[in-house]
């Protein structure tokens, strides 16, 4: 069971960036593709990429792929795939999946059909006329994409952009695995100061910081596979010893502001929760007073975009001030802003020099990329 392969689901413009996260990982044979990544792994593997993965939703172990064309198809298919290597005779097995431009359509009927097959398969081989179900939980997946069936075992549980720290939110929060994106696009290796003056709850903060101190990010949390036969408790010890002893001690200037003290407080509250208090300040301060006079910088923020926090116009005199604010700053500073107004650009009074689509949730976004020198303006209008 060692030649596995990993499933790594990705918000849409985020593949690359997980695929380089598995070669750091020294994973092998990784691919990227539209909305996930997939690599070679072994069991091992399992709880390296669950800890220290930041720009992946979910680690599914692929079990196989087949042609699924009718529902005779989908149960054979299923049947032949090797599911007690993974699942004792008490494992709890719920079924979840989707469908796209294929004949089977029906997603709870093909549901249906899997647990049937499963239910079949385990109870031969187990000598059992009916499956208990009181086990762990091993929570099948299903894809049936162009009349082709692949299935997985979902090793995560809550997705990996639960990290344990964010226990309350505030309007509109920013996931975690975006932030992360979001820091590491921005080229922030933990030297410069990091500032976000729209910081809400604080989750592009709390994401540097753990980038800065590289520390892996599912270490206050458990996996669903933790409780898997499987998986060897040792191999999750194992990864959580070389996680930590890849961590950096250091001292950063990570800085977030909101308007809002409720925000700040509940930021400062995921800080300590996230055990970077000590790395990062948090403070009641308006975006448009911003300033810092250190020659060099990043700024890294996520502002409101007039769709659900704030009505357009006032988002745009918001974009219009904090384009004045930027352009204030000593030369050395970028600024690496998530957007889906579509008018951004003109209101910030200048055109980036860089953009990279980026969704969050179902928000098509833009991430806007500036550096101080260079760039010319947009027309005022």
């Amino acid at each position: 069971m060692e030649h596995l392969e990993l499933a790594i689901p990705t918000l849409f413009g985020l593949e690359g960036l997980a695929a380089d996260e598995l070669r750091r990982l020294d994973l092998s044979d990784v691919r990227a593709e539209n909305g996930r990544v997939l690599c070679a792994a072994g069991l091992s593997d399992i709880p390296r990429v669950n800890l220290n993965l930041r720009t992946g939703e979910r680690v599914l172990l692929l079990l196989g792929s087949f042609p699924a064309g009718d529902f005779d198809a989908l149960f054979e298919g299923v049947r032949a795939l090797p599911w007690e290597d993974f699942l004792p005779w008490d494992a709890a097995f719920p079924v979840k999946g989707h469908c796209l431009n294929s004949a089977l359509h029906a997603v709870p009927a093909c549901q249906s059909i899997v647990k049937k097959a499963v239910a079949a398969r385990l109870g031969t081989r187990y000598g059992l006329e009916h499956l208990p179900e009181t086990g762990a939980l091993y929570q099948i997946q299903f894809s049936i994409m162009k009349d082709t069936a692949s299935l997985y075992l979902d090793t995560t549980g809550a997705g990996l952009h639960k990290r344990g720290y964010r226990a309350v939110g505030v309007t509109a929060p920013l996931r975690e695995t975006l932030a992360a994106a979001m820091v590491m696009l921005s080229k922030y290796r933990g030297r410069d100061p990091l500032c976000d003056p729209f910081c809400g709850s604080g989750t592009i903060a709390i994401e540097a910081a753990l980038i800065a101190k590289n520390r892996a990010p599912g270490l206050e949390r458990s996996f669903s596979a933790q409780k898997w036969g499987c998986v060897p408790g040792k191999a999750w010890m194992a990864a959580a010893d070389e996680a930590m002893d890849r961590e950096f001690d250091g001292s950063y200037d990570i800085w977030g502001g909101d308007i809002d003290p409720k925000a700040v407080a509940i930021a400062r509250s995921n800080a300590e929760k996230a055990g970077v208090e000590d790395v990062v300040r948090f403070e009641v301060s308006d975006a448009l007073a911003f300033h810092r006079e250190e020659p060099y910088g990043k700024l890294v923020t996520n502002p409101p975009y007039g769709e659900r926090i704030m009505e357009k116009k006032e988002a745009e005199a918001l974009y219009q001030g904090f384009g004045r604010v930027f352009r204030s700053l000593p030369e050395g500073w970028t600024l690496s802003l998530l957007s889906s107004h579509t008018e951004f650009e003109r209101t910030f009074g200048r055109t980036a020099d860089r953009k990279r689509k980026l969704y969050n949730g179902m928000l098509k976004c833009d991430l806007f990329l500036y550096g101080k020198r260079g760039g010319h303006h947009a027309s005022k209008a």
